[in-house]
């Protein structure tokens, strides 16, 4: 198996789709709204395995100082391989010199951050407004 990344916006509705709900996230429940916000996203980077799409990320950014990546997410049957990692190396070539690289990591991924170089923002705790179900 050789996975290849991609870094355009051309992406089939069905396969984001199930992409999103294999690992039960609920904005695979929205496609509409999903497909714009990655449409809309500064870079998005997806992972390919030939013609299926099996992991994906996304930046929001203003271009020169922050960079947040709001989703990071492989197939469940193609984690442990080493997939997120190309993709956060893929944003690393993009927004390494920025002055801030922000996310939200669910502590099942905090782990895979860390490895990543992520480190706990000093004194601060993320906060949001939720609509989702997961």
């Amino acid at each position: 198996m050789t996975i290849h990344l991609r870094e355009d916006k051309i992406l089939d509705p069905t396969q984001v789709i199930n992409l999103y709900k294999a690992n039960k996230w609920s904005s695979g429940e929205k496609p509409r709204q999903l497909m714009s916000a990655l449409a809309n996203s500064h870079a998005v980077v997806t992972a390919w395995d030939e013609d299926i799409l099996v992991g994906l990320g996304n930046s929001l950014s203003d271009g020169s100082l922050v960079v947040y990546y709001p989703h990071l997410l492989v197939h469940p049957q193609y984690h442990g391989l080493g997939i997120g990692r190309m993709i956060m190396e893929k944003f690393q070539e993009k927004y390494g010199g920025f002055h801030q690289q922000i996310l939200v990591a669910n502590n099942q991924a905090v782990k895979f951050y860390r490895k990543c170089g992520f480190k706990r923002a000093y004194k601060t705790s993320s906060m949001w407004i939720f609509r989702g179900n997961e």
